[in-house]
């Protein structure tokens, strides 16, 4: 089954936000068997909406829709599927009923305007949404199909989990591909790609690999007829890989630097401070995403001046004799905070995000330090000099290096 998406949103054209909800539908798209052909940004604009629903009804099995349903004058979406179809819509009584007890459940009264939101045409069913007043649409002729949804993430995601995904899965028999992401840090993406040559190539399964800001992955992607001859192609594959980059691989499929971390402190009972410069709590705040993070994680202090230092337990004189940016001052922050904290291990990190009046401290020079249970990980690093990519790079390198550093001697998780 060939598919298209379409973002919906002059917004989007404009880059007044940023369109992330065609690659998360793309990322789920394999394991049912549905091959991505196109994806487009189409601007609130009747005419033009109508023209791509009729265009793609011609070259792909089913469109997927964001955005545009909303209540207001420029929210199309519903009109340009009707008016490819040839339909009109009609308000569906029930759907106003409901949607008056959602704005009563939150003590307000309904615009006239959100009755918009109620129109049906016959070729379609609403796809029900719990998170917001807009339902999605399925529609259907002549064996193709639109499935169009909200444009918020919040709402997105819910409803393609809830509802769409379990239908496609009824009606999509065919093909499954199933993928398996392996993910390392240490290696360069050059030197990766000779170890593991041999598995380029070929056609199924297919090998990729990728440069992300948390390290190279790989990505085996199997097409079998069911998910047990796919996953079945995949294996050798994963097994060869495994044997050869073992100790650089660090996670697998949507796993992410901090919630590999956060499980093997979990697993063993230990605990983790931070102190950090020159990524500015992106590192504490990365931590923190991880739901009960809490119960590993003591906390953690933004040094961004030798006051702050100070004020931390970071020696005066390390400081003085070694500068803000040195390996040694990075030690020292990674020890202050574990002890200040009472935490086992402590992660310092400091770096330069702009030049220094020497030049001596090249922007995107840092020096991150991992200290606790007897160990000591020292680690200069020399990224892109691009705060975000400072904060990201530096910040998933400390999370991976503490995970090699507790796992060392477990064996390479499976």
């Amino acid at each position: 089954m060939k598919a298209e998406i379409f973002s919906i949103g002059t917004e989007l054209l404009m880059g007044e936000l940023t369109d992330t909800n065609a690659a998360w539908i793309a990322a789920r798209l394999p394991a049912l068997g549905i091959q991505l052909q196109w994806v487009s940004i189409i601007g609130d604009d009747l005419d033009m909406l109508a023209n791509a629903f009729t265009q793609g009804m011609r070259r792909s099995d089913i469109i997927f829709t964001t955005g545009g349903l909303g209540p207001t004058q420029d929210d199309l979406t519903r009109e340009g599927v009707a008016k490819a179809l040839g339909e009109t819509p009609t308000v569906q009584p029930e759907v106003v009923q409901e949607l008056e007890r959602y704005f009563q459940g939150r003590g307000a009264s309904m615009p006239a305007t959100n009755i918009k939101q109620a129109h049906l045409i016959p070729s379609a069913q609403f796809v029900r949404n719990r998170n917001g007043t807009a339902p999605g649409w399925w529609a259907e002729r002549d064996g193709k199909i639109i499935v169009s949804m909200p444009g918020p993430p919040g709402e997105m995601h819910p409803i393609w989990e809830e509802e769409v995904e379990p239908r496609l899965r009824q009606i999509v028999k065919d093909e499954v591909t199933v993928t398996r992401n392996i993910k390392t840090m240490g290696l360069s993406e050059g030197a990766i790609d000779e170890i593991v040559s041999e598995y380029f190539g070929q056609e199924n399964p297919y090998l990729g690999i990728y440069s992300k800001a948390d390290g190279i992955h790989l990505r085996i992607i199997a097409r079998a007829r069911d998910t047990g001859t796919a996953q079945a192609m995949i294996a050798p594959v994963e097994r060869g890989i495994t044997d050869r980059l073992g100790p650089y691989i660090w996670g697998y499929d949507d796993e992410t630097p901090e919630q590999a971390l956060g499980q093997v402190l979990k697993q063993k009972g230990l605990t983790l401070a931070t102190m950090e410069s020159c990524t500015g709590g992106f590192l504490a705040n990365t931590i923190t995403e991880v739901p009960d993070s809490s119960s590993y994680y003591k906390g953690g202090v933004v040094a961004y001046s030798n006051e702050m230092h100070f004020a931390s337990g970071v020696p005066p004189e390390i400081i003085e004799s070694y500068g803000e940016v040195s390996q040694e001052t990075a030690n020292a922050m990674a020890r202050a905070i574990r002890q200040r904290l009472g935490a086992d291990f402590g992660i310092g990190i400091t770096g330069a995000t702009h030049p220094s009046p020497d030049e001596s401290r090249p922007p995107g020079l840092a020096y991150l330090s991992i200290e606790g249970m007897g160990q000591l990980k020292e680690m200069e690093l020399r990224v892109p000099p691009r705060r975000i990519t400072i904060k990201r790079r530096v910040s998933n390198n400390a999370l991976i290096e503490l995970r090699k550093l507790i796992t060392a001697g477990d064996g390479h998780r499976k």
